[in-house]
């Protein structure tokens, strides 16, 4: 039983997934993307009968909510295709590797560096597998159109690929928005998009048990919101130096430095967070950009840290109104943060949003607005 369909049916059938009819349709697609890539494989049968190399086969976009199978099925496609060609990397990682290459390019040549890179990238590689696709800084949106398209129609390589996001959500409201447009028209023309939206929400099942404010500050509660961040991005945490760095562009010259950023997990420090002068489009890019916030090491916030309390109401609203899941270590429970001082009334709203962060209802809502 070595196909992917059937390693997914035997799963089910092993009690360890629920039926899902979105998840069985993505499933019989990348099992049949999988057969016309061994059937055209270099020296293979329809290859040898026609007399020519392995053309395109058209690739898959699979985009839905936090837990919906989506890197389950990744795992299944990836460890199922029988094709020597194949690599499977996570996006974020992709785009650093990317760059690097661009710039070493421009070092020995002239000119555009994207069809040398887009080369080197496809050199023994037929079928380009991303873990959550997500674009979050201008860097990465100004070049994504024309190195797909280099790889996609000139060198051939079929895109499989996850996303939180629905193609004409990424990106959204981005910097120069207008240069990423093209990549989206890219996706409909050449990779079939599937949803994946059913009601087992598989993330949640990975996380249950875990309580998600802890106090007070100390070894025992890092190491929880430690394993979170684990559960939630499948990351061996054998390997946890190796967790990727990321930076969130906020303005046109302006980022934010990421800590600890992997599969829409954020992880980052009261201090850096809220300890330093930053405004509501900081936090807005955070909201936006991550379906899960850990944050370690808040303070009790008397009135000498008002400025801090201001910015963490901020931070708060933004993450509520976009309904991100919240780790947190603190050196309180949210009612005794912060008592007195400026704004504290005012603080009471953020009390009762912290709240409700931590409850069932709250952790089973979908990422983003409600609008």
């Amino acid at each position: 039983m070595s196909g992917l369909l059937a390693r997914y049916e035997q799963l089910i059938a092993d009690g360890q997934l629920r039926p899902d009819r979105d998840q069985r349709q993505a499933a019989m697609r990348l099992d049949r993307l999988a057969k016309e890539l061994e059937e055209h494989r270099p020296g293979g049968l329809i290859a040898q009968f026609f007399g020519k190399g392995p053309g395109l086969a058209r690739g898959v976009y699979m985009w839905g909510g936090v837990g919906r199978g989506k890197s389950m099925l990744m795992d299944l496609f990836h460890d199922t295709l029988a094709i020597p060609e194949k690599r499977r990397v996570h996006f974020h990682a992709f785009m650093q590797e990317v760059h690097a290459a661009m710039r070493e390019a421009r070092k020995d040549r002239p000119g555009d560096p994207i069809p040398v890179v887009a080369e080197q990238l496809a050199q023994g590689v037929r079928c380009l597998a991303f873990d959550e696709m997500v674009v979050t800084n201008s860097a990465d949106a100004m070049i994504m159109s024309r190195l797909f398209t280099q790889l996609i129609c000139e060198r051939k390589v079929t895109i499989v690929t996850t996303s939180n996001r629905r193609p004409g959500d990424l990106y959204k409201d981005g910097l120069n928005r207008e240069h990423f447009l093209p990549f989206i028209d890219l996706i409909d023309a050449e990779l079939d998009v599937l949803g994946l939206n059913g009601e087992v929400d598989y993330r949640l099942d990975r996380i249950a048990g875990l309580a998600t404010w802890h106090t007070p500050i100390g070894q025992e509660a890092t190491d929880t919101v430690r394993e979170a961040f684990f559960r939630l991005t499948d990351f061996d945490p054998e390997d946890a130096a190796n967790v990727p760095t990321g930076e969130l562009t906020v303005s046109a010259n302006r980022s934010l430095h990421v800590p600890k950023s992997l599969k829409g997990v954020g992880v980052f420090s009261f201090k850096r967070l809220c300890g330093e002068a930053r405004g509501a489009a900081d936090y807005l890019a955070i909201a936006r950009a991550f379906h899960t916030v850990i944050i370690v090491g808040i303070p009790r916030l008397g009135p000498e840290k008002r400025n801090e309390a201001a910015r963490f109401v901020t931070l708060i609203d933004a993450l509520y109104e976009h309904r991100v899941k919240l780790f947190a270590t603190a050196e309180a429970d949210p009612h005794a943060l912060y008592q007195s001082g400026d704004g504290a009334f005012e603080f009471e709203r953020t009390v009762s949003r912290l709240n409700e962060m931590q409850s069932d209802a709250y952790m089973a809502l979908g990422h983003g607005t409600q609008e």
